[in-house]
């Protein structure tokens, strides 16, 4: 880069830092007028308070709505030092802390999608000041939410060098809190499987898949050891209670149990949930591992992410901050290729995460969700078709990944989209 072009990069930078500075203070000063709750952060605390009192975690009922306790006794033992500060205090810092997280996040989803140009700190400020407005995140702060802290360690471990020797922690930590993210251990292992299969019996992604595993169970016995009648329930008990998190038809939950519960008025979908995401499950898994063995290691990760909050009981719209990924991902690569297909799927994914359509129908005063219409059952449903979309998408890429060959090898890229596999 000449002397002139490097004199004006840094005179971006502080211009994307001063309109990421005014974004989220912005943010704030909306969120403190709307008077959000951060519930969830209570519910956290008075977990932490019944850790350290010996209370039995799973018979806790916290708040004015008497919400219980949904996550491994791991997750608790993190909680106790909220309990350290009263929620008038922890309210700013974690409020804070989700923004800085919010920031890690953006520049993991640039070196993830392998946008080098764009991983700079100047892009990372651009785009964290517009996602902070996407509904999931925007979510994620109003109830205090550990959605972003769980999406960076997650992502720290994808983009990790192959022979990183704690790439997989992230995953396995993440898994301990919240049983989602233990999907990218699976990924892992069959895309080394795979990778295996062409050539290796044992490929990084094996191994980064067994520190997942191994991390996951270091942190499961901890918690097992300070709170054992507390494991005993969780994993005997409370972790077959899918409805534990709420009610399963609510149009905040943006999964294919959620839409099923909507589609066909009734709050428990049964064996029609069982078989559709055994299915997608299934389906969504192999275009992982197929777009990563072949290469996408990008397509490969964020489509396991798209995969694993389809087929959850649960997943509430604020647990889809994994679009930030997905929209970078879908933008980077219509930079690159061009057309206008790839430019209106960009921009369709972004405006489905941000238009807040799933508000947009009734969902307060008894079970409205039961009786939708199918305009409010489409609106109720956008983050599951646009992963849908999305996956179909990632379909198309690992399948077509011959014919990008040269030009990818033109760019410079391949090397490093290899490393997912090993390959």
């Amino acid at each position: 880069m000449s002397a002139i072009a490097t004199a004006v990069v840094r005179r971006r930078v502080p211009l994307a830092a001063g309109v990421c500075v005014l974004s989220f203070v912005l943010f704030w000063a909306a969120q403190r007028t709307a008077q959000v709750s951060m519930i969830d952060l209570s519910v956290y605390r008075a977990e932490g308070m019944a850790a350290r009192a010996g209370v039995d975690l799973y018979a806790l009922r916290a708040t004015e709505y008497d919400l219980p306790m949904t996550y491994p006794p791991f997750a608790a033992l993190l909680f106790t030092p909220l309990t350290l500060l009263d929620l008038a205090e922890l309210r700013p810092i974690v409020t804070l802390g989700n923004l800085l997280l919010l920031f890690v996040f953006v520049r993991l989803s640039l070196r993830l999608v392998g946008a080098e140009r764009h991983a700079r700190v100047e892009t990372a400020l651009w785009v964290s000041a517009a996602a902070v407005w996407a509904e999931p995140v925007w979510t994620t702060l109003r109830y205090g939410q550990v959605n972003l802290l769980l999406a960076v360690l997650v992502l720290w471990g994808l983009t990790r060098r192959p022979d990183h020797r704690w790439a997989g922690v992230g995953i396995g930590v993440a898994a301990a809190i919240k049983l989602t993210p233990g999907l990218f251990a699976l990924f892992l292992l069959l895309v080394g499987a795979v990778a295996g299969a062409r050539g290796s019996a044992w490929r990084p992604a094996v191994r980064h898949a067994c520190v997942a595993a191994a991390a996951f169970l270091g942190a499961t016995l901890a918690a097992t050891v300070v709170l054992p009648e507390d494991s005993r329930n969780f994993w005997t008990r409370v972790i077959f209670e899918a409805d534990r998190a709420g009610r399963v038809e609510n149009t905040a939950n943006q999964s294919v149990r959620g839409v099923l519960a909507r589609l066909l008025h009734t709050p428990e979908p049964g064996a029609w949930w069982a078989v559709g995401a055994a299915g997608v499950c299934v389906a969504g898994l192999a275009v992982a591992v197929v777009a990563a063995a072949r290469g996408e290691r990008a397509w490969g990760a964020v489509a396991c992410a798209a995969t694993a909050l389809l087929v959850s009981p649960v997943s509430w719209s604020h647990h889809w901050v994994w679009c930030v990924p997905m929209a970078l991902l879908l933008w980077t690569r219509a930079e690159r290729w061009g057309g206008r297909g790839r430019w209106v799927a960009a921009g369709g994914l972004g405006l489905a995460f941000c238009s807040y359509a799933l508000w947009w129908v009734p969902h307060r005063h008894g079970r409205p969700e039961l009786d939708q219409n199918f305009g409010e059952m489409t609106l109720s449903a956008v983050y599951p078709l646009a992963a849908f979309g999305f996956l179909a998408v990632a379909a198309a890429v690992a399948l077509g990944r011959p014919r990008r060959d040269r030009a990818d090898r033109a760019s410079g890229r391949d090397g490093r989209t290899r490393a997912l596999s090993g390959a």
